[in-house]
């Protein structure tokens, strides 16, 4: 199993995808034309992760704005992670969900994906 690196577009997030230090980043805007095929490979990397996942597992999540089709796709991300959790245990996962000080719906996002999921979420405030 290799790292992937998805190099961001102005319609695409960038994805960092690393297998040994079991970090996982999505930085940038998420509106790509097809967000299931943009994020297929995605979730296939994670279905294999989660085989032999590394004992800790870290995921960054910085987006400015998401459309409604990534918004599914995201959470199908984070499912897969939820099986991660499941495997590893309480400190197996946690989500890092960053968000822009004044960015009320990029708060409330997170906050509705952690509601969803059985993985710790940390809402991490950053400034303009």
């Amino acid at each position: 199993m290799e790292t992937i690196t998805i190099p961001g577009t102005p319609k695409t997030p960038t994805v960092e995808m690393n297998v040994d230090s079991g970090i996982i980043e999505i930085k940038g805007r998420s509106i790509p034309e097809n967000s299931i095929d943009f994020y297929r490979p995605v979730v296939e990397w994670l279905d294999n992760y989660s085989n032999s996942p590394a004992s800790e597992t870290k995921v960054n999540i910085q987006l400015e704005y998401f459309n409604t089709s990534s918004s599914k796709c995201i959470l199908d991300v984070f499912k897969k992670l939820e099986q991660v959790f499941k495997r590893n245990g309480e400190k197996g996962v946690v989500i890092n969900w960053f968000y822009e000080e004044d960015d009320e719906d990029m708060l409330e996002a997170g906050e509705d994906y952690q509601s969803i999921l059985k993985i710790p979420f940390k809402m991490i405030e950053i400034e303009d």
